[in-house]
């Protein structure tokens, strides 16, 4: 039995008027198909894949000039064969609506940079034609990297979509990341054309990036063509302006969108792991369309809904927006410091845009549970979805939305990846909501908990794993020729079987809690890096000799980072020198990823083989007995976790003072 308390409940009419409730009807309608609960839906769509995912493709209007031989052709994993024979194309599916309804509002953009911007679907179409002309004109073809440095703007969308229509592949960072991080994943991918924008405006102040572009641009020297937004400065030498060759009058008589088979690259996305470079993820036109149409019922998109994402353009809640679209729903962006002028902000743009969908990290529901915001001050009568995700929502911060912002509002966190452009739990408009507890495993996303010995567990914490293929899980990784990295990063603990690397505990009644990473991946508000960017910043510094950095999120801790530094002999640990490596991460990684602190040690606990030991000292730091962490024996210098037990100690105790206070 299940003792979370139920916070909301839709009523029947709400239930039966989502999108999650005409797709059921759809089933029983086209194929007899009848489910006693959500539990019996879900098995079904996971041991029946060809039915489950060919009834995705019809339900949502998926267009091919070619048929597919079978749904799935090979299960398998890594290796899966889907939809073969089939040829789609990603941008003209999200733009499909701008025949039927050319004058509906497609886009709205908030920005601090460029004002308030809407445009129709029409519009967006013809921009983006007009776009993917220019590109076609300066030699991209289908397989060409067009990569980009852009906030999350309406021209983010229009260079996404013309890269897609094309055939070409697109890869996007956000312009706060330091040029070393950009570098870091364009370096892989040998792109054609660079699109960036040279500035904008964040909490009031304009932030110029002329010289981090430099940068970029001298470390990609096999640039044909690059293509500017100035907002610092002028043009660039040799550089097309953006609005420019995006006007929607020059849409006209651009070649339609090109068909590609179902697995053509679609885009490159990254996401760290502990070492080396980040993994350039390669997902596909069709995976994407696909995991989108599911995604939408789960999120209850619908035509005439007003969705936005509060996300940077360097994190997968960016690429959600074209689910929204595709679905027949407003985008609305939010490109502006959600603090500027005070931490309302957003409500209030939620409030005058009368916003039915909005989605938040988890970490901005408990900033403003502590500042004690009051959403409810503001009209949201319009809003009926609260979405978060990035890292798990404490059972507070669930209580502080039902009594903050509205006690009938739907509350639908979730939890997926980067790795595979989806969610594996999260939101059903047609479920009560528990608190701090997700409601489902979504559809087709064969879900479970193991153990250490890859046994399934109900009711406990294990490994997050994922049994069956997904379309969207990736093609390959760039550059990883003989599948070794992807298989190494995804398959090698569990054979055959996706590990995900989260700790997750799924309920007897089907819903899901997330616990946090169960690797050393940094994840800071929903944006993952591996440690390994860094140690580059830091350790560039010569009074750094070396350094360890763990990410202590787990379900109701506020997540905590920090920073080990071994010093050069004499060097002391001031605030000019902390002022400095937060400088050196802030420059060359991005300053979403400063440490909460900074400390120095003498050595970092090291194996045998020379690795950092990231998790045991992760482990330690989250209250684990030292004695079960670590084998010391398995350690190259076993006395410098002294110095990290100590640290933990001071800690908790700290901890649990403040717990005494408050």
């Amino acid at each position: 039995m299940n003792d979370r308390e139920i916070l909301w409940t839709p009523s029947p009419e709400r239930a039966q008027a989502s999108a999650m409730a005409g797709f059921i009807r759809f089933l029983e309608e086209t194929r007899g198909l009848r489910f006693d609960d959500y539990n019996a839906f879900w098995t079904w769509s996971t041991t029946d894949l060809d039915a489950f995912w060919q009834a995705i493709w019809d339900h949502a209007g998926v267009r091919s000039p070619t048929p597919h031989s079978a749904v799935l052709a090979r299960r398998a994993m890594p290796g899966a064969e889907w939809f073969p024979g089939a040829q789609v194309n990603f941008a003209g599916h999200v733009l499909r609506h701008a025949g039927d309804r050319p004058d509906e509002t497609a886009l709205i953009t908030h920005s601090e940079t460029f004002g308030r911007r809407e445009i129709t679907r029409g519009v967006l179409e013809a921009r983006v034609a007009a776009f993917a002309a220019h590109l076609a004109a300066h030699g991209v073809e289908q397989g060409d990297r067009v990569a980009a440095v852009l906030p999350n703007t309406d021209a983010s969308i229009v260079a996404m979509l013309a890269t897609a229509r094309l055939g070409a592949i697109w890869s996007l960072c956000a312009p706060d990341m330091g040029h070393v991080a950009v570098l870091d994943r364009f370096r892989q991918i040998d792109p054609k054309v660079l699109i960036s924008q040279d500035g904008y405006v964040h909490g009031g102040r304009l932030v110029d990036r002329r010289e981090a572009l430099n940068a970029i641009r001298a470390g990609l020297p096999d640039l044909a063509h690059e293509v500017m937004l100035p907002v610092a400065g002028g043009l660039a030498e040799g550089a097309a302006d953006f609005e420019a060759v995006s006007r929607a009058e020059d849409g006209a008589g651009a070649p339609p969108p090109v068909w590609v088979p179902f697995g053509h690259p679609l885009w490159i996305v990254y996401s760290s792991g502990t070492t080396g470079n980040p993994k350039p993820i390669v997902h596909g036109h069709g995976g994407i369309i696909l995991e989108g149409a599911k995604h939408a019922l789960h999120a209850d998109f619908q035509p005439g809904d007003r969705f936005c994402w509060m996300t940077s353009s360097g994190w997968i809640m960016w690429n959600v927006q074209f689910t929204a679209m595709a679905a027949g729903a407003t985008v609305a962006q939010f490109d502006a410091a959600p603090n500027h002028p005070d931490l309302s902000a957003l409500w209030r743009f939620a409030a005058d845009e009368r916003l039915t969908s909005l989605g938040v990290g988890a970490a901005f529901v408990t900033q403003c549970e502590k500042a004690g915001v009051r959403p409810c001050d503001h009209d949201l009568s319009a809003l009926r979805t609260l979405a978060t995700t990035g890292s798990p929502l404490t059972q507070e911060g669930y209580a502080w939305v039902y009594a903050s912002v509205d006690p009938d509002i739907w509350l639908a966190p979730l939890s997926g990846g980067t790795d595979f452009a989806g969610a594996f739990v999260g939101g059903n408009p047609m479920l009560p909501v528990r608190a701090g507890e997700m409601q489902c495993r979504f559809l087709g996303n064969a879900v479970r908990a193991f153990d250490d010995a890859g046994r399934e567990v109900v009711g406990e914490v294990g490994e997050l794993v994922c049994t069956e293929p997904l379309p969207s899980m990736p093609l390959y990784l760039w550059g990883d020729e003989d599948g070794s990295r992807l298989h190494e990063n995804y398959f090698d603990t569990y054979p055959g079987v996706w590990r995900h690397g989260d700790w997750i505990g799924i309920t007897p009644e089907g819903g899901a809690i997330i616990h946090g990473r169960s690797d050393a991946t940094i994840n800071r508000r929903g944006l993952r890096l591996g440690s390994s960017e860094i140690y580059r910043a830091v350790e560039a510094l010569p009074e750094v000799l070396d350094s360890l950095v763990v990410d202590l999120e787990f379900l109701g801790r506020e997540s905590f980072m920090p920073l080990f530094v071994v010093l050069a002999e004499g060097t002391v640990l001031d605030q000019d020198l902390k002022d400095r490596i937060n400088f050196a991460i802030k420059d060359t990684v991005s300053p979403r990823f400063l440490p909460n602190e900074i400390v120095q040690i003498d050595e970092v606990p090291r194996t045998l083989s020379g690795k950092k030991l990231e998790m045991p000292v992760k482990k330690l730091l989250l209250g684990h007995d030292p004695d079960q962490v670590v084998n010391r024996d398995s350690m190259a210098n076993p006395d410098s976790f002294a110095a990290l037990m100590d640290y933990a100690e001071r800690r908790m105790k700290d901890a649990s003072q403040e717990t005494e206070k408050t």
